[in-house]
């Protein structure tokens, strides 16, 4: 007697706690092991009871702006599934007369469908920033930068749209198989890109002159064995006061962004850290090895996508390659990404930790690595303990009291 396949939401929910698995698993082999446990902090030892109080004021607002931004996407794409309003389910059968040009439309409409329906939130959230000093920019300009993004995401999404209907086309309910490869090598090209074609569309790069700071990031950079690539100034002010630095690209196109305002408001100990931070990304391979934790979940969390997607759609996978699909298998993709990412979130921020004790190894200034967290803290308004609900899904870094916990473990003579 022929056993009778496991019920769709079954499936489901078997795939989900194997995605969790892998991704747990990716993230314990990859992770780095050379950090330094950091002491307990308070954080009234280091931020006024003000300071604290106008931080914790500023971002307890604008956590739920964010999470009421992501409820409304999430809203859009389910009345969208749901066949809501009528004449999106009328334009979505209309695609479906011409699968490759309507595939890509369907998949644009989309990015610019969420993007519409989170925008009170983000209008919100920016024009609180405009309030505390925080963001340099005008509504008008902020706005300029909204559409040129979402422009650059709806092609974006066209694309893999497309490619997405065709792979379900011809592969039917094994899509995913060759979809993984075809999602990673997505993400690779785009972070190869990205610092060259993506990033000067809103700011404008510039090489690092000669001067203390670009004779630090080569000193540094020479006793850590790194090949820099290039550093770049970025004018940053134009759009915040805030304070940031980062490592972008792959091969060719790998770099050290430091943000302008960065360069002028902190002294050369604070900018040694931060420089020494961003060479330990590069001298470990940070980006590639973010990469090959997507490469390990990847396959799963499509074949997941997929479940999703036709349970949403209550049609079988080999069925999901129409344009009017596109909505239950966008759906399906952010619910998979939301939780993914709040899973690889541990990772980054493990990484994250590595960086800061490399930054102590190569300065061994812990002093400096807490003034510069004190500074950056109050320049961003930032949480410096936020809650650790919040943390656990959204964070990407360790909090403020946990890096000067580690400073100030290195001070008192504790190594990884």
């Amino acid at each position: 007697m022929a056993r009778r396949p496991a019920p769709k939401w079954v499936r489901v929910g078997a795939t989900a706690v194997a995605v969790v698995a892998v991704a747990e698993v990716a993230a314990w082999i990859l992770r780095p092991r050379d950090v330094i446990e950091p002491v307990q902090v308070e954080e009234g030892s280091y931020f006024a009871s003000a300071e604290l109080e106008r931080a914790h004021d500023y971002r307890s607002t604008q956590r739920l702006l964010t999470v009421g931004g992501l409820l409304a996407e999430g809203a859009v794409l389910v009345l969208l599934v749901a066949g809501r309003p009528r004449w999106a389910r009328r334009a979505l059968e209309r695609a479906g007369e011409r699968p490759v040009l309507g595939g890509a439309a369907t998949a644009a409409g989309l990015v610019v469908a969420v993007e519409l329906g989170a925008l009170p939130f983000a209008i919100a959230a920016h024009e609180r920033a405009v309030e505390v000093g925080l963001s340099t920019q005008s509504l008008g300009e902020w706005g300029a930068d909204a559409v040129k993004a979402t422009v650059v995401s709806a092609v974006i999404a066209a694309a893999a749209g497309t490619a997405a209907l065709a792979l379900l086309r011809r592969f039917g309910g094994r899509w995913w198989i060759p979809g993984s490869a075809v999602f990673v090598g997505l993400a690779v090209t785009m972070i190869w890109v990205a610092p060259v074609l993506l990033a000067p569309l809103f700011n404008k790069f510039d090489r690092l002159e000669q001067g203390q700071a670009r004779s630090d990031v080569l000193e540094l950079a020479d006793k850590a064995g790194v090949d820099v690539g290039e550093v770049y100034r970025v004018d940053a002010s134009r759009q915040t006061t805030g304070l940031n630095a980062y490592v972008s690209g792959l091969g060719s196109t790998k770099r050290v962004v430091l943000y302008d305002n960065l360069l002028q408001a902190l002294d050369r100990g604070q900018r040694r850290s931060v420089i020494a931070h961003e060479l330990s990304h590069a001298e470990n391979q940070d980006v590639p090895r973010g990469l090959l934790w997507l490469a390990l979940v990847t396959p799963l969390a499509l074949l997941l996508v997929s479940q999703l997607a036709s349970a949403f759609s209550a049609r079988e996978p080999r069925e999901l390659g129409r344009p009017a699909s596109l909505p239950a298998l966008a759906l399906a993709l952010a619910l998979v990404s939301f939780g993914v990412g709040a899973l690889g979130n541990r990772l980054s921020r493990e990484v994250e930790e590595r960086a800061d004790t490399r930054a102590l190894e190569l300065t061994n200034d812990p002093q400096a690595l807490i003034r510069l967290q004190r500074e950056i803290t109050l320049r961003n308004i930032g949480d410096p303990d936020p809650p650790a609900l919040y943390r656990l899904v959204f964070g990407t870094h360790p909090s403020t009291v946990v890096r000067i916990g580690a400073a100030l473990a290195w001070e008192r003579g504790e190594r990884p």
